[in-house]
Formats: C-alpha cells, sequence, structure tokens
C-alpha cells in the first residue's frame, strides 16, 4: 500500500467520525434539512475547495475522500444516479455525491455531496446519534419538512 496523503483544513471542519480525518468545511454547507436513513444529513457544495485554492487539481471538489462507482437510486425525491464516498483515511461510507438527477426541481443537487451527520464529527467534535424516533427509511431530503 502506497502512503497515504491527506489534507488538513482550516476553519470549522467536518471531520470522519472513526479516523479523524477533514472532509468538509462548514462555509461549504448548503442545506442541513436532508435526511438519510441514520437521521440527519448535510448537504455541501464543495468536500472541500481547497485543491482548487492551492491550484494543485484545477477541477477539485473533494479532498480526503474516493468517489465509488455511479448508481441508480430510487430516493424520497426521485430517482437520481449517485456515487457513495468514501473517508481516505479509514475506508468508511461518509455519504454520497449526486452525479445526476432526473426531475428537474432536483437539478440543483448536480455535482453536490452529502454527509451524513452519524458518520462525521462537527466542527466542535460533536457527534450525531441515532434515536429510536429517527425515520429509517429514507435517503434523501423531505422537501416538505424543509425550513
Amino acid at each position: 500500500m502506497g502512503r497515504l496523503f491527506l489534507i488538513s483544513l482550516e476553519g470549522k471542519i467536518y471531520s470522519c467520525k472513526h479516523c479523524q480525518t477533514h472532509l468538509a468545511l462548514a462555509d461549504n454547507i448548503v442545506s442541513k434539512a436532508f435526511h438519510c436513513r441514520h437521521g440527519k444529513a448535510y448537504l455541501f457544495s464543495k468536500v472541500p475547495q481547497l485543491l482548487k485554492m492551492l491550484k494543485l487539481l484545477s477541477d477539485a471538489d473533494h479532498v480526503n475522500v474516493t468517489v465509488g462507482i455511479k448508481e441508480e437510486r430510487l430516493m424520497m425525491t426521485g430517482m437520481h444516479t449517485v456515487s457513495d464516498i468514501f473517508c481516505v483515511g479509514c475506508g468508511s461510507i461518509v455519504g454520497w455525491k449526486y452525479e445526476a438527477a432526473y426531475d428537474k426541481a432536483q437539478k440543483y443537487k448536480e455535482g453536490k455531496f452529502i454527509l451524513e451527520r452519524f458518520k462525521v464529527s462537527g466542527p466542535d467534535g460533536s457527534h450525531y446519534w441515532v434515536t429510536h424516533d429517527t425515520h429509517m427509511g429514507g435517503s434523501d431530503v423531505d422537501d416538505a419538512n424543509e425550513s
């Protein structure tokens, strides 16, 4: 196995709850109103833009994660093409990337990332815990309850 190259982020950071690898900046949150099978999930515009700032890669929209294969998933808001995203530090699935949305109203998600709160630590080191009240059936935003 090769050397692991991790990028350290500065600011309010969301990190993998298993290995503390930096995943995203709070400044890149688009919405906190998303839901997944483990509870809350946050939509990020980038995970994150650091590599562009460093000019290491001109089109980078993620660091410290690898993007899995594209697959079709039926979510609460319709059919989407998504790719799971994995922490490069420990290999845990931490969320997914929206590759394509088929409903015109859902196109804003394309190219954006979901991080599941159950799988990441917040900027203050907090964890999100699954409760018995958590809805376990969905894997997308409930647009009707967004406020």
